[in-house]
């Protein structure tokens, strides 16, 4: 059983820093790993992706700003965020594609809300 555990939101100052963490648990072989956000009142989007080879993909929106990393030899994945806009309010799921062979299959986490506001 695959399971997500976010943590770092939290309330941020515009142009502050934010660090966000998904550690992932249970027997699995990973294609990517990574993160989404939702806006309230619109759908879930991209925000960085990174698989297994460390090809990552970021949306335009936060592509100078933030950054994705994967701690070596674990199913940890950050997400750093920084020169924070309040557009960037939202609550932000981890990700977590299975490789095709074993499956396919996405899980999500619980989600962490992250505020950007004076």
């Amino acid at each position: 059983q695959v399971q997500l555990v976010e943590s770092g939101g939290g309330l941020v100052q515009p142009g502050g820093s934010l660090r966000l963490s998904c550690a992932a648990s249970g027997t699995m072989f990973i294609n990517s790993l990574g993160w989404y956000r939702q806006l309230p009142g619109k759908e879930r989007e991209l925000v960085a992706m990174m698989n297994t080879g460390g090809s990552t993909n970021y949306a335009d929106s936060v592509k100078d700003r933030f950054t994705i990393s994967r701690q070596n030899g674990k199913n940890t994945v950050y997400l750093q965020m920084a020169r924070l806009k309040p557009d960037d309010t939202a609550v932000y799921y981890c990700r977590l594609d299975l490789a095709p062979w074993s499956g396919g299959r996405t899980y999500w986490g619980q989600g962490t809300q992250v505020t950007v506001s004076s």
